[in-house]
């Protein structure tokens, strides 16, 4: 299943939750998704509190679906083709120089 079609998935999920109703109690709105993304990756980060692994490999995976569903509906509403963008940005990543000492005076 390539992005496009979980998009697709994701929006037959939320639509079947009656969330893309003008009256929903959860409007799925860009700022509603931006802060659901927010919440959802700090929910990530609380498997790595005071630990370096996870200690529910099933619970953190959960999470980062999450994420990555807020995440393409935000693209999606936001009329960005989240393929593209991450595409794009891998091509800028390859062209940028990391972790570069400075010269000392």
């Amino acid at each position: 299943m390539d992005i496009k079609e979980l998009t697709a998935e994701m929006y037959r999920f939320v639509r079947a939750k009656g969330w893309l109703e003008s009256d929903s109690k959860r409007p799925q709105t860009l700022r509603n998704l931006a802060i659901s993304l927010t919440l959802e990756s700090a929910e990530v980060l609380e498997h790595f509190q005071w630990n370096e692994q996870p200690k529910e490999k099933e619970e953190l995976a959960r999470e980062l679906a999450d994420v990555m569903l807020y995440l393409m509906q935000l693209a999606s509403l936001s009329e960005i083709d989240l393929e593209k963008a991450v595409l794009d940005k891998l091509e800028m990543n390859y062209q940028r120089k990391w972790d570069i000492e400075e010269d000392s005076p």
